[in-house]
């Protein structure tokens, strides 16, 4: 389904989807695919058939070990993922993708919450300023626990979780989720199919204090983010959805807090909410500050790239594979301007002209050709050296 790139770049999100190994992000990404579109068949990650993890050492291990880069559309919007090893041994791997993202999903297992390897890439996402949401994932699993994994975030991440959900049910009764935003449940019950289909309904009784008291937490910090929403706030008065989505994303943006979600990526419960708050709470090309670099012949000479085609060009190369047809292809994000297929690009490492013979977005190892490459997208090139 080869669609043009948005030029709209307030509709374009370049996320990495973060996690330990084992806490299901592959599977994740695979549903987010499916969701959006692009995969008929979920691939699922223990037949050896998960799309992201394309190398056939990756295949036989059931690990992620490239970033490879994906283009998928929800909701009007179009999503670049970077698919980020989880991997301990792919650490410089993973903080070269990081570099390139706009936010990211930081995926954690249900009953483990926080672990080491999620510790790594969080503190990886710090250094590069990336803003996050959470999604607390396999929350069908024997001891799976949300308020756990939270109070880890906290605990052991030093971050400010914003939860936007609970849980409705755990383990094998883990049925939907309670949206504090909307102050609704959403609910995957019975034979979902592939969990296309999900129910909108009251929130059940037995959790009516519990979400209660959540969604207090969350307006209360969405007041305080905002000296107009607090006076508000203070008098009384509703704040609108409106307003408490935007007071989130502003948050988020400024990594002041990380809004938590749940599901089970395996049991397909949870994964279209969590695209929603991509496209809500993430930031686009145009909301991050502008890059920042130096002459190729001149480090004296400063110059600031922002998202505009009208600029000049500028990218970062961030990884080069092999592809079977096309032998060496460079993934890249481009920052500013835009390039033809064919066109001409100064190697700033390598200090000379080199032409770009072809121009792709990926959809994990297949390649849909463009004509040319625009700010605020990640490509993949071929012909650099």
């Amino acid at each position: 389904m080869p669609q043009d790139v948005l030029t709209d770049l307030k509709k374009v999100r370049n996320i990495g989807i973060m996690a330990h190994i084992d806490a299901g992000k592959t599977t994740t990404t695979e549903r987010i695919l499916f969701y959006t579109g692009i995969n008929y068949k979920i691939g699922e990650v223990h037949d050896g058939a998960a799309t992201m993890d394309w190398m056939e050492q990756e295949q036989e291990r059931g690990i992620t070990i490239t970033s490879a880069a994906t283009t998928c559309f929800w909701e009007g919007a179009q999503i670049n993922i970077i698919d980020t090893p989880g991997h301990v041994d792919f650490t410089v791997e993973v903080e070269r993708s990081l570099r390139v993202l706009d936010g990211a999903v930081a995926v954690f297992d249900g009953k483990e919450g926080v672990e080491p390897q999620s510790e790594t890439v969080w503190r990886q996402a710090d250094k590069y300023n990336v803003p996050r949401i959470c999604f607390v994932n396999k929350m069908d699993k024997l001891g799976a626990d949300f308020y756990f994994t939270v109070k880890t975030i906290s605990e052991r991440l030093g971050a400010k979780p914003l939860p936007l959900q609970i849980p409705i049910g755990a383990e094998s009764d883990f049925v939907g989720v309670v949206d504090l935003v909307y102050n609704r449940a959403l609910t995957w019950r019975g034979e979902t199919g592939l969990g296309e289909a999900y129910e909108v309904e009251e929130i059940p009784a037995d959790l009516a204090e519990t979400a209660e008291e959540y969604r207090s937490a969350l307006l209360e910090a969405v007041a305080e983010s905002d000296e107009d929403l607090l006076d508000k706030y203070v008098a009384g008065e509703e704040l609108t959805i409106e307003e408490i989505k935007g007071a989130i994303r502003g948050m988020v943006i400024n990594s002041e807090a990380y809004p938590v979600l749940c599901g089970s990526a395996f049991k397909n419960k949870g994964v279209q909410p969590m695209l929603d708050a991509v496209l809500d709470y993430l930031p686009s090309p145009v909301d991050v500050p502008a890059v920042h670099g130096h002459e190729v012949n001149n480090e004296d000479v400063h110059h600031a790239r922002h998202a505009d085609v009208t600029e000049p060009f500028a990218a970062l190369a961030f990884k080069v594979a092999v592809h079977p047809f096309f032998g060496k292809l460079t993934y890249a994000r481009v920052y500013s301007g835009k390039l033809a297929a064919g066109a001409q690009v100064m190697n700033s490492t390598k200090g000379r002209k080199e032409r770009i013979g072809k121009l792709f977005q990926m959809h994990a190892n297949k390649e849909n050709p463009v004509e040319e490459a625009q700010a605020g997208h990640i490509y993949a090139m071929i012909g650099l050296k």
